[in-house]
């Protein structure tokens, strides 16, 4: 199973559904708050390629992207 990272914040709704379809789908992830901490969203912002907004999903060190990527993901018949 691949090592998975969601990059969240607290007020996000779609960082909620990103985290749900996750656990839905029996994969085990970390989770990064970045709602309050300048840091982890300047490393965010640097890892996804200057994507500001979460969530943001990676799996193996791999950008899989926000919440619509990874229905996405799925849809096209990948699994994490």
């Amino acid at each position: 199973m691949a090592d998975v990272v969601i990059y969240t914040a607290t007020y996000c709704s779609y960082c909620h559904a990103a985290k749900k379809l996750l656990t839905d789908k029996g994969v085990r992830y970390r989770e990064i708050d970045v709602t309050d901490d300048a840091d982890e969203r300047r490393q965010l912002v640097e890892k996804s390629g200057g994507r500001e907004t979460v969530p943001q999903i990676f799996a193996d060190g791999r950008h899989i992207g926000g919440y619509d990527d990874l229905v996405r993901y799925y849809r096209e018949g990948h699994t994490l």
